[in-house]
């Protein structure tokens, strides 16, 4: 426990708080276009949608290490050292969430219980996703593939998926609850794959 605490500010200080800032600031904006006009209210859960996004991207950088290679060598193990970052960003995550609600009026808001799934789903798919690329490649900074990855399934998930399974509904769609059982099965999905892969890889047997 005692070097877990000690590792609390050098893991602080490697986390890309610039980056994960810059995007949590670009999604804030976009909500905050929902009070623009009475158009933009209309379009405000296409608008908060976005914002999610905006954000996700900005957290799928999170594991981004540049001294990966070098930390990997230390006794605290790879689980700690992901919980940490994870457990660092939470109240971050919690407080850009509350902002980004109010901001977008009450009249327009959708069900914030429903869309608090669908970004919860969102940034947890973004960080199990920077947590596989760790796993499963050398790769020391993740967050540039997998940010572009989850921009392209975001995209190719609006114009492909089928509507019988779908996701992105309006909130007077008929499909709405149904939607978002489907989320909470994404969410928890990428819960199990994001506690799979901060596990130390496996090592290859020796042949010999």
């Amino acid at each position: 426990m005692s070097v877990t605490r000690q590792l609390v500010l050098p893991v602080h200080r490697t986390v890309p708080w610039a980056t994960v800032g810059g995007s949590g600031a670009a999604g804030l904006l976009l909500a905050a276009l929902t009070r623009t006009g009475e158009t933009a209210e209309e379009l405000s859960l296409y608008l908060l949608r976005a914002a999610i996004l905006a954000f996700a991207v900005g957290l799928a950088f999170l594991l981004d290490d540049p001294a990966r290679h070098t930390t990997a060598a230390v006794p605290t193990r790879r689980p700690v050292r992901v919980a940490l970052r994870v457990a660092l960003a939470v109240p971050a995550v919690a407080a850009w969430w509350t902002v980004a609600l109010l901001l977008v009026p009450p009249g327009a808001r959708p069900p914030v219980g429903d869309i608090t799934l669908e970004a919860g789903s969102a940034f947890v798919l973004a960080v199990a996703g920077a947590a596989a690329a760790v796993r499963f490649s050398e790769v020391a900074r993740p967050g540039l593939p997998v940010s572009g990855g989850l921009l392209a399934t975001a995209v190719l998930a609006l114009l492909f998926w089928p509507g019988r399974w779908a996701l992105f509904v309006p909130v007077e769609d008929e499909r709405w609850a149904a939607a978002h059982d489907r989320w909470a099965v994404v969410l928890a999905g990428a819960v199990v794959l994001g506690a799979v892969c901060a596990l130390e890889p496996l090592r290859r047997r020796s042949r010999f």
